[in-house]
C-alpha cells in the first residue's frame, strides 16, 4: 500500500566517511571520476595476513570529530558512525536541533557486520597479558554491533525508535527501509545507515573463512566483478549515514528533499548459495518495485551488489534480467565500490548515497578497474555517463544469504 503523500519518506541528509572521501563532496568527486583508492593494508598487526588489499579510511581524525568521553568507550566503527551522523544531520539542517521539547521525534537505526573488533581485541589482550583488572569497563559494549545506534542516540538525545538490523551485508539497505517505514508510521526523522571497521587483526582472521574474499595482492586486479578475472571481493571500512524524514515536515522547515525512499523488499536464499540468489534477488527487486509503484522500464540505473565471484556475478546479472525483463539488458548498471571496496553492511548504504548524488547530478559513476565485462549487462566502465535519472535501484546480498533491493526516486518526483 502506498503511504499518504504527507508521510512520504524523504532523504534530506547524507554523511559519508569512506576510503575515497571523508565528506559527501569528496566522496562524490572521487566516485564520479572513477578513482580507485584500493591499496595495501597498512594497519599494525596485519602484515602477515593473507588478505593484502582493502579500502582504508586514511584521512580521518576521530579526536577532531568525536568528544573524548565518547572516544574512550567506542570502537573505530562507531567513530565513523558518529562522524557520518553529524555530517548527515548538518546536511539536513538538523545539526543544531533541540529535541528536548519532543525527545521521541528522532530515532536511529544502523546495521553492522564486523562490530568493534579492534576495541575487543585490545581489551582481550589486556585480559590475557595483564589480568582482569586491566580490562576497561566499556569492553562489554564497544565491540557489540549495536554500539553505533546506542552511542548516536545517547550523544544526540534521540529517544525515538532505535534499532539495529542483523541481515549481514544486505542489512545496510534494510536499515534504510526500516527508517522509511518508521517515518511513514509517524516518526519525524530517523538517522539510518551503516559503518564498518573490519581492518584489524582479529576482524581479519574472522573474515579469512569467507571463500569469497579476494587475496590477490595487486590492488588493480584484486576486485573485478562481472569479468572473466573475477576473484572475489575486497573489504573496506567506513560507511554512510542518511537522514530520512517526512517530506512535508522537511519542506516546511526549508530542508532540501534529496530523494525519496520509494520501495524495498528482502528475501533469504542461504549462505553462499549464489546460484539460488538469482531467484531470491529477482524476487526482492520485484517486491521493491511493487512497493514503489514502479514499472521495470522506469528504472534508470542499477547499483549492483557486485560480489566479484563468477557464480554470484552471473546470478546477479540474470536476476536483473529476470526482474526487469528486456529492460534489464539495457538499463545502465554500475558498481563504484570496485574503487574503494565492498564494506559489508556499509557497502549498500554508500551505494544509496551515490545513487542519490547520481540522480542530483545526472551522472552515472563508473566501475573502476573493470574493463572486460563478460555478462549481458550495460555496465558503466571507464568514465561517468551523463543521463537523466529519476529512479535508481540499489541491490545487496549477504554472504549468509540475505538479498535486498531498494528503490530511490529523485527528490523532485511528485513534489508538492
Amino acid at each position: 500500500m502506498s503511504a499518504p503523500h504527507e508521510r512520504r519518506a524523504a532523504v534530506t541528509g547524507i554523511g559519508v566517511v569512506a576510503p575515497n572521501g571523508t565528506s559527501t563532496d569528496t566522496f562524490w568527486k572521487a566516485t564520479q571520476e572513477g578513482l580507485s583508492v584500493l591499496d595495501r593494508i597498512t594497519r599494525e598487526g596485519c602484515e602477515h595476513m593473507p588478505l593484502k588489499v582493502a579500502g582504508e579510511v586514511r584521512d580521518f581524525d576521530p579526536a577532531a570529530a568525536v568528544e573524548e568521553r565518547f572516544l574512550v568507550q567506542t570502537d573505530r566503527f562507531t567513530h565513523y558512525a558518529m562522524a557520518a551522523a553529524d555530517l548527515a544531520l548538518d546536511d539536513a539542517r538538523l545539526g543544531a536541533a533541540d529535541t528536548s521539547a519532543a525527545p521521541y521525534s528522532i530515532g536511529v537505526v544502523t546495521a553492522a557486520g564486523s562490530g568493534g573488533g579492534e576495541f575487543g581485541q585490545r581489551e582481550l589482550q589486556r585480559l590475557w597479558g595483564k589480568g582482569s583488572r586491566f580490562v576497561g569497563p566499556y569492553q562489554s559494549i564497544a565491540w557489540f554491533y549495536a554500539a553505533s545506534t546506542g552511542q548516536i542516540s545517547i550523544r544526540r538525545g534521540f529517544k525515538g525508535p532505535c534499532s539495529v538490523v542483523a541481515a549481514d551485508e544486505a542489512g545496510g539497505l534494510d536499515a534504510i527501509a526500516h527508517a522509511a517505514r518508521a517515518v511513514r508510521r509517524g516518526t519525524d526523522a530517523i538517522v539510518a545507515g551503516s559503518t564498518e571497521a573490519p581492518l584489524a587483526p582479529y576482524s581479519m582472521v574472522c573474515q579469512l573463512g569467507y571463500e569469497e574474499l579476494s587475496i590477490v595482492e595487486d590492488p588493480a586486479r584484486a576486485y573485478r566483478p562481472f569479468t572473466s578475472s573475477a576473484c572475489g571481493f575486497v573489504p573496506a571500512e567506513g560507511g554512510a549515514m542518511l537522514v530520512v524524514e517526512a517530506e512535508r515536515a522537511a519542506r516546511e522547515r526549508g530542508a532540501v528533499v534529496r530523494a525519496f525512499v520509494a520501495g524495498h523488499a528482502a528475501t533469504f536464499t542461504g549462505a553462499s548459495r549464489w546460484a539460488e540468489s538469482r531467484e531470491g534477488l529477482a524476487q526482492a527487486i520485484r517486491g521493491a518495485l511493487d512497493e514503489a509503484g514502479c514499472a521495470p522500464e522506469e528504472v534508470d540505473v542499477v547499483f549492483a551488489d557486485a560480489l566479484g565471484v563468477p557464480e554470484a556475478d552471473r546470478a546477479e546479472a540474470l536476476a536483473i534480467a529476470d526482474a526487469l525483463g528486456g529492460h534489464g539488458r539495457r538499463v545502465p548498471v554500475t558498481a563504484p565500490k570496485t574503487g574503494f571496496g565492498r564494506g559489508y553492511c556499509a557497502a549498500p548504504v554508500l551505494d544509496s548515497a551515490a545513487a542519490v548524488l547520481a540522480m542530483e547530478h545526472g551522472l552515472i559513476p563508473p566501475t573502476p578497474n573493470v574493463f572486460d565485462v563478460c555478462h549481458d549487462l550495460d555496465l558503466v566502465t571507464g568514465r561517468a555517463r551523463a543521463a537523466e535519472l529519476r529512479t535508481a535501484l540499489v541491490l545487496s546480498r549477504g554472504l549468509m544469504g540475505s538479498n535486498s533491493a531498494l528503490v530511490l526516486r529523485h527528490g523532485t518526483a511528485g513534489a508538492s
